[in-house]
């Protein structure tokens, strides 16, 4: 950003589809659907937490209360930015929460669903063990509808234990771990409620090929598709059951474009699958550029029509090929270019792995917006909500175990990986966006038999066309697999696959990382914002076209049609175990804020508009920040055909019109050699006449102009701006939810100022908090590369939040601040909690946050005012002397 207005203007824009609305995020793997017996429960808010071991903590009678009370997601603590080399707490945590259930669920089904649980973990409810787990990534279930106390408190106790334990995936020590998977009750937690009959959840049931609701797709072209719907219905009551399932898909509008239904016969205590296999006519096809989503709503109904549990699942329709030579296809027609994407590991900066769903969903916006269209969910499967926004965004998934260069010889240890693959295709199968399953373990020497073992499991567990899985070329028993993962036959340096089997289909799992060795971990890739723009060109450049034979996007485009794309390691700036530092190969930081690489990766999208949420069309970007030590050659990023370069220091017009070749990458970055002059720029500033510097590019199509981007160089340090990175979804105010706000160092026109060393100091008050403190450089936060993000909060309550910021200049002249509004908004699911619990924490927050400001805040206002008036007259002075001494300065 270097105008702040214009920025904001151009963010607007992007936004403009986006910017009222709310996704929405499934609870337990569905929708809820009104009238169907089913409730979900929202359990995040108000657990007590206890970092260490306790062996009196199940106990319904234990005192907690000195405690503290803490709200789900939750990571364990809150870490700097740069929080690598494992750092990070590993051992035995408690949690501890206490809820009294609605009346109007007594006598239904209860199911506590955790979405994830690092480690290995038990759960008690009043004092009964209900659940042992081991591994952190995929669902911990239990049925407590036994277990509850209608008369009064009710606690559930959560062992939590992230310690090294090579029995389980994905078993390496995660001091030598090139991630970080931290710990705690890291993902959503629910309380699902419904009647004695009722369609079962998968992960929990432990069927092959079964369990809830299974959807595939067979036929499928743009006349028509065949739906295969098989769902698993559960009979708790002592006698028989009749009645139907009934299934009906509604399209975005809500017409409904199918129905069918099928007959229930149950014996009591007892359980049964049914398969049915409808027919939509003229289907909407999902694609990355138009996901199209249905609602598929499904009941069942009593032999006397009276529904007695259901709910919504989002699904689309399309077919998948994986062809060989004739390489990928999709829909029943060849995809017309490489595949593009991203790895991603879902840790964000301070809060680790626990985000909310709002987070997810904006790291999936973020990487759509700049035309990728597919993430490597590395090296494990990720948050549902993660999951939910491919699928309406347009993200095809390779969903991983969880595993990385590790192998036990221990049975164990095989037999909890083979028990992870098969949850993790129970809990994904139904997402439209699953493109491939990755069931070996990444970069490991398993055993000969594994591979296939690994390959038979998820064929098992979706017995459909459209199922495909995938293994490294090089890996044993890679003759398993239709899939293999390796470099294009031109990137030899990072040896590209030599002999392409003709039956077989390529892709490059990672790519653009540049490694010195594994202990410097030095590389042109790696690249921290704060070192400025030499180092983010030189990144950018890179991953677009290295000087050497080495995979990027256009060896990925000049590969054959064989080989179907590539992922590039990795999409953010992440933490890792191993290494003291974090990867810094992200085309943006651990907070998603955006390096150069984003703009180059933008540029590499298509230039046609269209209505989907996600940022598109044509783009421009001046990568230069017009400082002193800014380069004579101005690099542009762009996708349009013709880029137009005005330069304020002699009038001229520098035009570059894209060559039509069609080989390589799509968009070349664009250089405009000797151009710029900061000496011309000091001449122009000497005469008072700083106005007239700038560097505008103007992006054309077909002779059109149709986009912009003009910047100016930051002068002096002015004020303070704040804006919130939210991508135009509203905070909620669910206790856990947060959002990313921006302070930016800026001149008098908004122009950020990317070369200063200041520190952010912000304040919160109304319904919000800040998220961590001085001890992990939070609060105050130092300026990097001219701003300073922070993570804002919410409470339960929806309302106003206000930020204030200010700059803390030792020594002081005039302290730079800023004021910034946002309201939250109520959460749509039901919160169930202990109203007392969390008005202790609350109480805790405010005794914590509570400063002692001496004076009256109109009196320090006042003071403020004539500093500032004082220092713009020291100003004058300063410039009347030096102009006294000539243009030289002497």
């Amino acid at each position: 950003m270097r105008n702040l207005l214009l920025g904001l203007i151009g963010l607007l824009c992007c936004l403009s589809t986006a910017a009222s609305y709310n996704p929405e995020f499934s609870t337990a793997g569905f929708f809820q659907l009104q009238n169907t017996g089913r409730e979900v429960y929202s359990m995040n808010v108000a657990w007590r937490f206890y970092k260490g071991s306790n062996s009196e903590a199940y106990k319904n009678n234990f005192d907690d209360s000195n405690w503290e009370v803490v709200a789900l997601p939750h990571g364990i603590e809150y870490l700097p930015t740069e929080a690598s080399g494992g750092i990070n707490y590993q051992g035995e945590v408690w949690y501890r929460k206490h809820f009294e259930p609605a009346p109007a669920i007594k006598g239904k089904k209860l199911f506590l669903h955790f979405e994830g649980i690092m480690g290995k973990s038990k759960v008690w409810i009043n004092g009964q063990l209900v659940k042992k787990h081991f591994g952190g990534f995929l669902p911990v279930i239990a049925d407590v509808t036994n277990y509850i106390n209608w008369e009064g408190d009710n606690v559930i106790a959560v062992l939590a234990d992230n310690s090294n334990d090579p029995l389980y995936p994905p078993g390496k020590p995660q001091e030598m771990l090139d991630f970080a998977y931290f710990g705690g009750i890291y993902r959503d937690c629910w309380l699902v409620a419904h009647n004695n009959v009722y369609v079962t959840d998968p992960n929990f049931e432990d069927e092959v090929a079964g369990g809830g609701l299974l959807v595939a797709f067979d036929k499928v072209s743009e006349q028509s598709a065949e739906l295969v719907l098989k769902a698993h219905v559960r009979n708790e009551q002592a006698g028989a059951f009749r009645g139907t399932i009934e299934y009906e898909l509604k399209d975005r509008e809500g017409n409904q474009v199918m129905e069918s239904a099928a007959k229930l016969r149950l014996k009591g205590r007892n359980a049964k699958s049914v398969s049915l296999t409808a027919h939509v006519t003229d289907p909407k096809l999902w694609s990355p550029d138009s996901p199209f989503l249905y609602n598929l709503l499904v009941r069942v109904k009593d032999e006397n029509g009276q529904v007695i549990d259901g709910y919504r699942k989002r699904i689309g329709i399309r077919s998948l090929e994986f062809k060989g030579e004739q390489g990928f296809w999709l829909n029943g027609k060849p995809y017309p270019q490489p595949l593009i994407g991203a790895n991603r590991h879902q840790d964000f900066a301070i809060l680790g792995n626990a985000l909310p769903n709002s987070l997810h969903w904006r790291d999936a916006k973020k990487l759509r917006d700049v035309g990728l269209k597919v993430i490597r969910n590395a090296h494990y499967p990720q948050d549902p909500a993660f999951m939910d926004a491919c699928d309406e965004l347009g993200l095809f998934v390779i969903v991983n175990t969880p595993g990385w260069q590790f192998w036990n010889e221990d049975p164990i240890f095989e037999k909890r990986v083979y028990h992870d693959i098969r949850n993790m295709v129970r809990r994904d199968r139904n997402h439209v966006s699953v493109w491939l399953w990755e069931p070996i373990l990444n970069e490991t020497w398993y055993p000969d038999y594994f591979a296939k073992n690994t390959r038979n499991i998820v064929e098992e567990e979706f017995p459909f066309d459209g199922c495909y899985c995938a293994c490294d070329a090089e890996a044993k028993g890679n003759e398993h697999f239709d899939i293999l993962f390796g470099h294009p036959t031109n990137g030899d340096d990072l040896g590209g696959v030599k002999h392409l089997d003709p039956n077989k289909t390529y892709f490059t799992r990672e790519w653009g990382d540049n490694v010195d060795d594994w202990n410097s971990h030095n590389s042109p890739s790696r690249v921290n914002r704060a070192w400025g723009e030499q180092a983010m060109l030189i990144q950018a450049k890179h991953y677009a076209k290295p000087d050497y034979k080495a995979t990027s996007f256009d060896a990925l485009y000049r590969a054959n049609r064989q080989h179907v794309g590539g992922c590039l390691w990795h999409s953010f700036d992440h933490q890792r175990g191993y290494h003291p530092d974090p990867f810094y190969g992200g085309i943006m930081d651990a907070f998603r804020q955006p390096k150069y690489a984003y703009e180059l990766f933008k540029a590499q999208r298509s230039s046609e508009s269209s209505d989907q949420l996600a940022e598109n069309g044509p783009s421009v970007f001046i990568a230069h920040e017009m400082t002193p030590f800014s380069s004579p050659d101005v690099t542009v990023y762009s996708n349009c055909d013709e880029v137009r370069l005005q330069v304020f220091q002699d009038g001229k017009e520098y035009v570059y019109k894209k060559e039509a070749t069609g080989d390589g990458i799509p968009n070349p970055i664009i250089v405009f050699e000797d151009v710029y002059d900061f000496m011309a720029d000091k001449a122009l500033s000497r005469k008072k006449r700083q106005n007239e510097v700038f560097m505008q590019a103007d992006g054309y199509i077909n002779g059109n102009k149709v986009c912009s981007h003009r910047i100016t160089p930051a002068r002096r340090p002015h004020k303070l701006v704040l804006w919130v990175d939210d991508e135009g979804v509203e905070l909620t105010a669910n206790g856990s939810d947060c959002v990313t706000v921006v302070a930016g160092v800026a001149d008098k026109n908004g122009n950020i100022k990317r070369l200063n060393n200041y520190f952010v100091k912000l304040e919160v008050t109304g319904e919000g908090q800040l998220i961590g403190d001085a001890s992990i450089m939070a609060n105050p936060r130092p300026v990097v590369w001219g701003t300073a993000p922070a993570l804002i909060q919410s409470t339960t309550k929806a309302g106003l939040i206000k930020i204030s910021a200010s700059v803390l200049m030792p020594g002081s002249q005039v302290p730079l601040s800023a004021e910034l509004e946002l309201t939250s908004v109520a959460s749509a699911n039901k919160l169930l909690y202990s109203q007392q619990e969390w008005q202790d924490r609350a109480q805790t927050m405010r005794q914590e946050t509570t400063t002692n400001q001496a004076g009256d805040d109109e009196l320090k206002k006042e003071l403020e005012r004539l500093r500032k008036e004082l220092n713009d007259l020291k100003l004058k002075e300063v410039e009347r002397q030096q102009e006294a001494f000539g243009e030289g300065g002497k």
